[in-house]
Order: C-alpha cells, then sequence, then structure tokens
C-alpha cells in the first residue's frame, strides 16, 4: 500500500495568508497542516507516501520534511501544475504507485477520534476495490454525501444535494486498488473544470465496488481549508492538547514508538527546539522512564501520535 497527500492547490479560500505560502504549510496550532494527514498515513503503516503540491512550494515541504528518514518513512514529492482535481493525484503518482493500492488523503483533513487507527488498518488489510469514509453531518447540503444499506454497502452519491438521502459527508480519505489510475485517466472534466473524486467513487459504485466505513460518535473530522475551519481546528487541536498533556500528530513521537526513531534521536529533535513547547514535550517523551510501560496503560489515540494495541 502506497500512500498519497494532495496539498496543492492556489488555497484562495485563505488568502491573503496563502499568497506567499501553500495553506498546507500554515499553523494549526502548534504544527504544520501537513504534520496531520502525514500522522494518519503513518500510523496506517504506510510508509511510502508522495506529497503532491504546487511546483512554488514542492522545495518548502523538502525543506521542511526532508526525505522521510528522520521520521522512519520514505517520503517523494512531486508538483501538479494546475488544480485539476483530486483525481489528478492519482495519474501524477502512476509511477509512484506502480502495482500496489493506495491511500489518498486531503492535505487539509484532520482526523480525531479513539479507535481510528484499527478502523484504517482494518479498512486497508481487508479492503477490496474502493473503501470511502463516512461522516455524519449537521448540514449535509453542503457535502457529498453518502446512502448507504445496513451492510454499509454504498447506495447512492450525491454531491451537495438539495434534499439529502443521509446525513453522512464523504470525508478527504480514499482507500483504493490499482484500477483507480485507469479510472481517473477516463474521466473528463466537469463544469467547474476539474476531475471529481465524485467521478471516481461512482464508477466503483457502478461496477458494485465501493464499501463506505462509518466514522460515528466520539470522532472529529474537519476540512481546515477557509479562516473560519482553520480557527475552529486550531482550538480543537489546543483544548485537547492542553486538557490530555498529549500532542496530536507528533510525528516524531509516531515515529519513536513505532520504532523508526531511536530515544536519543528524539531527544535531540526536541534539544533543537527546546525554547518551545513541542521541542520539550519530545525531550520529555526521551527522557520519560519505562515509556513503553506506561504508554501501554493509557488510552490512546492515533492522532494524537499515539499507537493502538492490536
Amino acid at each position: 500500500m502506497k500512500g498519497i497527500i494532495l496539498a496543492g492547490g492556489s488555497g484562495s479560500r485563505l488568502a491573503p495568508s496563502t499568497n506567499s505560502i501553500n495553506k498546507h504549510l500554515l499553523a494549526v496550532y502548534d504544527k504544520p497542516m501537513i504534520y496531520y494527514p502525514l500522522s494518519v498515513l503513518m500510523l496506517a503503516g504506510i510508509k511510502e507516501i508522495m506529497i503532491i503540491s504546487t511546483e512554488s512550494d514542492k522545495q518548502r515541504f523538502e525543506d521542511l520534511l526532508g526525505d522521510g528518514s528522520s521520521f522512519g518513512i520514505s517520503l517523494t514529492y512531486r508538483e501538479q501544475v494546475n488544480p485539476n482535481g483530486i483525481p489528478e493525484a492519482l495519474i501524477i503518482g502512476e509511477k509512484f504507485i506502480g502495482k500496489d493500492d493506495v491511500t489518498l488523503i486531503l492535505g487539509d483533513n484532520i482526523f480525531y477520534g479513539q479507535g481510528f487507527t484499527n478502523i484504517l488498518r482494518n479498512a486497508i488489510q481487508n479492503h477490496n476495490d474502493a473503501t470511502i469514509f463516512g461522516y455524519r453531518v449537521k448540514d449535509p447540503k453542503r457535502f457529498g454525501v453518502v446512502e448507504f444499506d445496513q451492510h454499509q454497502k454504498v447506495v447512492s452519491l450525491e454531491e451537495k444535494p438539495i434534499e439529502p438521502k443521509s446525513d453522512f459527508a464523504v470525508t478527504g480519505l480514499y482507500i483504493y486498488d490499482n484500477k483507480s489510475i485507469k479510472i481517473a485517466k477516463k474521466l473528463n472534466f466537469s463544469e467547474r473544470g476539474e476531475l471529481e473524486i465524485t467521478d471516481v467513487n461512482k464508477e466503483y459504485l457502478k461496477r458494485d465496488q465501493l464499501n463506505v466505513q462509518l466514522l460515528g460518535r466520539g470522532f472529529a473530522w474537519m476540512d481546515a481549508g477557509t479562516h473560519e475551519s482553520l480557527y475552529e481546528a486550531s482550538e480543537f487541536v489546543r483544548n485537547i492538547q492542553q486538557r490530555q498533556g498529549f500532542k496530536l500528530a507528533c510525528l516524531e513521537e509516531i515515529a519513536f514508538y513505532m520504532g523508526y526513531m531511536t530515544r536519543e534521536s528524539l531527544y535531540e529533535k526536541g534539544k533543537s527546539m527546546e525554547k518551545n513547547d513541542y521541542g520539550q514535550y519530545l525531550m520529555e517523551i526521551a527522557n520519560r522512564k519505562h515509556t513503553q510501560q506506561y504508554w501501554d496503560s493509557i488510552d490512546r489515540n492515533p492522532v494524537l501520535g499515539l499507537v493502538e494495541n492490536e
């Protein structure tokens, strides 16, 4: 399984903040937005990941994350010349994906919830064809909506329907088999002038090969693509971290507990940022005695940067 993060686009909804920087490099409280989708893929056990961004921002992502080796993963970078839609990520990533399946996540999506790591890993291990993730929303008219039966088999998909057939929106997280590349290549541009990910999902639905994994009570899904939602996401992260004492989407912490980073390396990384809370947090983890036993005793959450019990 390969992973792709689509972090391109113009970021026009966040202007003027994005006039000189990619929105996925903006901070969601205490870390860049890109950390959140990257943490999801890492916790899913995916180690080969491609980040797709604009030509002008590609180097900035490389400067931030490098080749991924410091986190125990492999990162490659590709450019999306024009914002031609989400499915273009599958086309751009064709050689990278090779003969593998792929998990695609949007760079401005944030997921939080107990058990999410196990849900995602099980979905990857047991998936056939295509899996999307549904999240109940208060106003489904604003989203792509998925209708499903009692077996969580998708019945219909609608984009911003006037009369929604369910309260579940389709999130920006998709698991596809290798056929998705050919499907994306055959798409026509929509009236918006883009390739639509809904059309990819509809093709799988047409073939009776689309399943939905529901994220129920206790989960939070946020799209930090507007000023309001970016602020809300930052407040959410701040409140969770201050109340629980754990950091969400801390890549170094994930790498350490997954065995990708040594205690010494974790401490040195924290030392390089010791003047702020993030660096002090890494040093505290590295200095903690009986770390794994302590970790096994607490309630873990994937987007906190913690690995759940298998």
